[in-house]
């Protein structure tokens, strides 16, 4: 018997694995490995640390399959790596019907690859309606005026004095960017704006 992982997976900074994290040491896991990113694709550093790890009779334990992933295609194709170039054992905890480890007969086999491709696709389906439902939440919110990002940074006091000054070449930006105490950047951002009118 090899080892056995856990992997858990969180799309942004707002939720907490720790739901993940309790259901995979109750299973008994060796070892976790955790990504705080989008499901879309499989190019996560703590994922790819893992399957490096992973040797033929290694169990692979995730709590759900959309934790896995969120590309119908791509879920697929590391369920093939995993099983069948590394030869290590998937168990999906929310779905006793996808642990690889009990060696199936033809037909637990294709009912385990039916069901493997079903929840895949809900998978990308369930995160194609939460992109399309954030859009459509941005849009009604700067229809509604709603503005989005930091608020702009109100110029200094003397910057109209300094901004003459950078205007007539008698400081450099980066000169002046430093006697009104913003960047280089901002101070560039606003004589651009201020420059066309």
């Amino acid at each position: 018997m090899g080892k056995i992982y856990g992997y858990a997976r969180i799309s942004s900074k707002s939720q907490n694995e720790d739901r993940q994290i309790i259901a995979l040491n109750n299973f008994g896991v060796e070892q976790i490995f955790v990504d705080r990113q989008s499901g879309r694709n499989f190019n996560r550093p703590q994922y790819k640390k893992l399957l490096r790890k992973l040797k033929a009779e290694d169990v692979f334990v995730v709590k759900s399959l959309d934790r896995l992933g969120r590309n119908y295609e791509e879920i697929l194709e590391q369920w093939r790596v995993i099983t069948k170039e590394k030869g290590a054992a998937i168990v999906i905890l929310d779905m006793p019907l996808l642990d690889t480890r009990n060696k199936k007969d033809f037909l637990g086999n294709l009912i385990a690859d039916l069901a493997l491709q079903i929840m895949s696709a809900f998978a990308q389906i369930e995160h194609d309606f939460i992109r399309q439902r954030q859009a459509e939440g941005i849009a009604a919110a700067k229809a509604r005026g709603v503005k989005f990002g930091r608020k702009p940074l109100p110029r200094p006091k003397n910057y109209l004095e300094v901004f003459s000054q950078w205007k007539n070449g008698i400081l450099s930006a980066r000169k002046a960017a430093k006697l009104l105490g913003v960047s280089h950047f901002t101070f560039l951002r606003w004589a651009k704006a201020d420059d066309k009118k």
